[in-house]
């Protein structure tokens, strides 16, 4: 907090002065979710009416509302106090000193950006909670082929383009081909949901193949990082990567009957309210935690709990009242990826920038047809929606951003590529929730649902 700089050789005196600051924070998180609600709603509703999935409004307002427009929900990674709309209301409300406003726009970019990873947990554990663990299963080599075409085909064609045609060092390009190699499993599945296809057969594959694309992708982002700090490979970091996302999520599933049980046995011992709700947030909570500590993601431990819980037999009660956590918190997910996106990199008149179009323009086309020809390596389903599989795959969204922003800190990549990465995976995020339903429309007759088992 800002006491810091007013005494630094007292401890007691910080904790009073951060006590001091308490109110103005929550103020500012008040006022920043009052902006991110309003906004999302606003988008949603316009993209409704326009026939267009209400995560991509939500994505929409979240540019406007952000760093590129309007400044009013903004991070440190992107601007300083000085340049936030929140800020200034609080400036002019506290009469804050410059100090103060910056250490309060450091801790509420913080929690506005712990309250957006609440949200992409919360949204994978409803995701988790709205699949079938057993619809999984049916097709669950297909969803393995589609993401390891999915990540293969971009990064081998992102990395040898960029250093045969682009002359890029192998280091950097091979980080860029890594960046082209993530799936948005938070943005694709929420746009099936809104579809109503996520219990499609293409809709399972998606869910399936991004599942996986997520543990490839986390090796993937080791080893280039490894060689961006060291310039090797770090073979017992990657082979501890691999084991522990293979035990983690089949072990889950395999011991998903005992946690069943125990679930069941726990919300009828429970008697006062949220009996079956609390203890669901416990289960998914503890599993993001345990994919976060073993150096996973907190999302697959989500998603994992989710699905673990489908299989009970409050399922139904409990994607019920699951829903309206979900609809408080993941806007504020969509709209801080918007947010976090600088649209000042399209700028050709800034030559920094220049190169770094030209440069995206060949992610670009790589990112698409890389996830676009994996809809034609299904087998065994003949009347299966391709292109629809295809085109879920193709958003990079807040898994992208990761990419660019490890490769940016570690001086892995420049600015121009930095650049063209973050262009690739704005254009890759906006344009795959149209595409997808209109590919979803176009192909609506040999459409295939699976039947929700019981």
């Amino acid at each position: 907090m800002a006491s810091v700089d007013y005494f630094p050789t007292s401890t007691p005196m910080l904790a009073v002065v951060a006590t001091e600051n308490a109110p103005i924070l929550l103020t500012g998180v008040l006022l920043s979710l009052v902006v991110i609600y309003l906004a999302s709603k606003i988008g949603a509703e316009i993209s409704q009416k326009v026939n267009l999935p209400p995560v991509l409004g939500e994505l929409v307002v979240g540019v406007i509302v952000g760093v590129s427009a309007l400044n009013a929900i903004v991070f440190t990674d992107n601007v300083s106090a000085a340049d936030s709309m929140i800020m200034d209301v609080l400036q002019w409300i506290y009469h804050l000193s410059p100090v103060v406003t910056e250490s309060i726009f450091e801790s509420l970019s913080e929690v506005i950006s712990v309250l957006a990873e609440l949200g992409v947990i919360i949204l994978l554990f409803e995701i988790g909670l709205e699949s079938d663990l057993r619809q999984l299963k049916a097709v669950g080599v297909q969803a393995v082929v589609v993401a390891c075409v999915g990540v293969v085909a971009p990064f081998l064609a992102g990395t040898i383009g960029l250093m045969l045609i682009f002359d890029v060092p192998a280091i950097p390009a091979i980080f860029a081909g890594a960046a082209l190699t993530a799936t948005s499993i938070g943005i694709t599945s929420k746009v099936l949901s809104e579809l109503g296809q996520l219990k499609s057969v293409e809709g399972q594959i998606i869910v399936g193949a991004a599942v996986i694309d997520d543990v490839l992708g986390i090796i993937v982002l080791a080893v280039v990082a490894s060689l961006a700090k060291t310039g090797t490979v770090d073979v017992r970091n990657v082979i501890y990567l691999i084991v522990s996302a293979t035990v983690f999520l089949v072990g889950s599933i395999l011991l998903g009957g005992f946690f069943n049980k125990g679930f069941t046995l726990v919300v009828e011992s429970l008697k006062t309210r949220g009996n079956i709700v609390i203890p669901a947030f416990i289960f998914a909570y503890f599993m993001a935690f345990l994919g976060n500590a073993i150096h996973l993601e907190a999302i697959l431990g989500a998603f994992t709990a989710g699905l673990v819980l489908d299989e009970t037999d409050t399922r139904n009660e409990l994607d019920a009242m699951v829903r309206p956590v979900a609809d408080l918190l993941v806007p504020i997910f969509f709209v801080s990826v918007g947010a976090r996106t600088d649209l000042s990199v399209l700028n050709p008149f800034i030559s920094e920038y220049r190169s770094g179009l030209i440069i995206a323009t060949f992610l670009i086309l790589i990112a698409i047809a890389g996830k676009l020809i994996t809809g034609w390596v299904v087998f065994g389903k003949p009347n299966i929606n391709r292109l629809a599989i295809g085109v879920g795959m193709i958003p990079r969204g807040e898994v992208g951003l990761v990419f660019a922003g490890i490769g940016a800190t570690s001086g892995a990549i420049d600015k121009p590529l930095q650049v063209a990465i973050i262009l690739m995976v704005i254009v890759t995020t906006f344009i795959a929730p149209p595409f997808l339903r209109i590919a979803f429309d176009r192909f609506a007759p040999a459409i295939d649902v699976l039947p929700k088992q019981e």
